[in-house]
């Protein structure tokens, strides 16, 4: 964050909600941002700006109220006087966007209007997007509701970033996930941290240290066209460690059966309609988290946890 110089773009005194991603209820390290990336947060910017607040929703298949307790995140919020808030069920207000690529008015959660966005994702390979990371991160601010814009997934995040305008990144590559993400994938260390006040430049950096090309990647292009940073190489000033030296090629993400059904359902308009209108989509989703239990328990999800707990450094934080 020094080297980054975080001063210079986040305001004194300025009240801070951190938006880590929460984005999985089932305990695997690599598919949500570590404690440890929030807390090394929370103890740089303490002292020189006002509030913290601690941000994220939840997801039709995820409870987030269980993701942030079990990630040890709402032990930070007790130690360290930050306030969490599930943005679920806070107020939304809606901001008018002039050139918003699917929306001319979004709801965005009222606390994002009133406080300054530092965001904190963890490096994952995605199946919609390809990577998670800096611009993905504020998918979580949109309300539940969300996954009916899968389709068209690249042109919200514009909008999204466009309404809520973090300031700046701390993206966590201490241990990230590769394969099936942003669920259903293997954790892989990292040990890498990433900052910048540039969220485009910041997801264009991951995406070469992940072995991708940013040019590639449609949400980086399209919130690049919308003014929101930069992603050529050229144009980037990277500092600390060399792209080179830290570069490790991830498993790129395939669609599991979840996401396979999901797709399916959304390209056939008449199915569509029934199943994401009805309460047909209560059956889908318990059919998609019994899937989800099986992965986890008697699939290799289980066995993933157990060798980041147990054979790497980073364990000893979570048990």
């Amino acid at each position: 964050m020094e080297l980054a110089k975080w001063k210079d773009w986040i305001p004194s005194g300025a009240d801070i909600s951190l938006k880590p991603n929460l984005g999985w209820d089932l305990f695997l390290p690599g598919s949500v941002t570590s404690p440890w990336v929030v807390e090394g947060v929370i103890q740089t910017i303490r002292g020189r700006v006002g509030k913290v607040h601690i941000v994220e929703a939840g997801q039709i298949l995820v409870n987030v109220e269980k993701a942030v307790r079990q990630t040890r995140i709402y032990d930070l919020c007790k130690k360290y006087n930050v306030e969490w808030v599930n943005i679920s069920k806070n107020k939304y207000k809606k901001v008018k966007l002039d050139n918003g690529r699917v929306f001319k008015k979004i709801w965005v959660p009222e606390i994002l209007t009133k406080t300054v966005l530092i965001t904190i994702p963890v490096i994952k390979t995605h199946g919609k997007t390809t990577i998670t990371g800096s611009i993905k991160n504020q998918w979580g601010c949109l309300p539940e509701f969300r996954h009916n814009y899968h389709p068209v997934v690249n042109e919200v995040l514009v909008d999204i970033n466009l309404a809520v305008k973090p300031r700046f990144s701390v993206v966590d590559g201490t241990v990230c996930l590769e394969g099936n993400g942003p669920k259903s994938g293997k954790p892989k260390v990292l040990d890498l941290i990433l900052a910048s006040g540039d969220i485009v430049a910041a997801d264009a950096v991951q995406a070469r240290i992940m072995g991708f090309d940013p040019a590639e990647i449609q949400s980086i292009t399209n919130c690049a066209g919308a003014g929101c940073g930069q992603y050529e190489k050229n144009k980037i000033l990277v500092v600390g460690e060399k792209i080179e030296d830290v570069k490790s090629r991830f498993q790129p993400a395939k669609h599991n059966p979840v996401s396979l059904t999901e797709q399916f359902l959304r390209n056939n308009r008449w199915l569509r309609d029934i199943v994401f209108n009805t309460l047909i989509l209560k059956i889908c989703c318990w059919g998609a988290q019994a899937w989800y239990l099986l992965w986890y328990y008697f699939g290799p999800g289980k066995s993933y946890r157990d060798e980041i707990i147990h054979l790497t450094k980073y364990g000893r934080q979570w048990k």
